[in-house]
């Protein structure tokens, strides 16, 4: 029976990766999984990070089972870093999950209980995983543009009631395209009116214009909505890839209106893996819980992004002393950890082909991957692309 399962897809993004590695060249430049690296090109552990794991390694605490909303401490110290000291956290609930791929999930499980049939509505271009994570759950999926404005609130209008709308809070992956404060508020117009709930993917604050004003957007969303649903990754700002950290965040109208939902999270979880990690978890919680290891931490982000937003200033420069301006200008009005090149897909596997510089077929690149040495070496492979002749 097995061997008439047809080939199953591979991931674009994997098998990518898989190829770079069986790449010879000494040259080639990686920029297609999205970690950051400093400027020799590790993804580095947070000074805060070590020091906490010391700490827990010095307590020795017991690794008993956790309930199925996984670390309580860890639960409300990300409603208080997402939503802030007020009035929020008083009407949501959270649960710990399998980084933001498990949030996501636990969410779209929670939005086919409370609202089947219902349609999610994911940005085009999207987050690789977006669909298949929504369609996994039994979910229809429509789309509507990200990068025009214009083209975003008119795609938005077709959204009914029973909608949902994911919309990544910041640093938009692929793209780096986000919304201005503008247009955010005409979109909480558009929920508010046709009454579509917000499903916000949070995996990359901090690393754009830093921490609160990367969630700005989220928290007024959240004021100015009933119900908003957010699913937080911890992946990529405290740098805890492999510990698998997140959150799934629900809010309702009032603390009497979620009632159930954590139990129905709970029982999601429970039948996809029980219960989630504990170790990243308890990372989080001794950072964010410690005032001295929270400033650490704020500081060091703070220079992560600091260092992807020079690597992008370089790259607009060197494309500019190369003759490419016009493509450049929209790279500087991008923000987080990747940068959309203006490349068609076959453009993309001439830059691999011929310059050893991989990215996404979709054009996408990871600009906190991208060591400071090497900017010139992927300006000159864009600009050889875009301008054969003149390069």
């Amino acid at each position: 029976m097995l061997e008439l399962l047809p080939p199953p897809p591979v991931d674009p993004l994997w098998d990518l990766t898989a190829e770079f590695g069986a790449d010879p060249r000494p040259e080639r430049l990686n920029l297609v999984l999205g970690v950051y690296r400093d400027h020799t090109g590790v993804t580095p552990v947070m000074r805060a990070v070590r020091d906490a794991e010391i700490r827990l390694a010095e307590r020795s605490a017991s690794k008993e089972y956790r309930g199925l909303s996984g670390n309580v401490a860890f639960n409300r110290a990300m409603l208080t870093t997402v939503l802030g000291d007020g009035t929020l956290t008083a009407r949501a609930t959270a649960v710990q999950t399998v980084a933001g791929t498990g949030a996501l999930r636990l969410l779209a499980d929670l939005v086919r209980q409370t609202r089947p049939g219902t349609t999610v509505w994911i940005s085009d271009p999207a987050y690789v995983n977006h669909r298949p994570i929504l369609e996994a759950a039994g979910l229809a999926v429509r789309t509507y543009r990200w990068t025009e404005p214009q083209g975003l609130l008119d795609d938005l209008r077709g959204a009914g009631r029973d909608d949902v709308v994911l919309l990544q809070g910041c640093c938009h992956n692929p793209t780096g395209v986000d919304p201005t404060r503008e247009v955010w508020e005409a979109l909480a117009d558009l929920a508010s009116g046709a009454g579509w709930v917000p499903f916000v993917d949070l995996a990359y604050h901090g690393l754009g214009d830093g921490l609160e004003d990367d969630l700005w957007a989220t928290r007024m969303l959240a004021e100015r909505l009933p119900e908003v649903l957010i699913a937080v990754s911890c992946s990529k700002n405290f740098g805890l890839y492999a510990d698998r950290t997140g959150c799934a965040i629900v809010l309702g109208s009032s603390r009497a209106a979620l009632r159930h939902v954590e139990t129905a999270l709970q029982n999601a979880a429970r039948t996809l893996y029980s219960m989630p990690p504990e170790h990243g978890a308890a990372i989080v919680t001794t950072i964010l819980e410690d005032e001295a290891l929270r400033a650490a931490w704020r500081a060091e982000l703070d220079v992560m992004r600091s260092r992807i937003a020079a690597n992008r200033t370089a790259l607009v420069a060197a494309l500019e002393s190369l003759g490419c301006g016009a493509w450049a200008e929209p790279l500087s009005r991008q923000k987080g950890m990747f940068a959309g090149l203006p490349l068609t897909p076959e453009q993309m596997r001439t830059l691999r082909r011929d310059h050893a510089v991989y990215g996404t077929t979709a054009g996408r690149v990871n600009i906190a991957g991208l060591p400071s040495d090497r900017v010139g070496q992927l300006a000159r492979g864009i600009a050889a692309t875009l301008l054969p002749v003149a390069v």
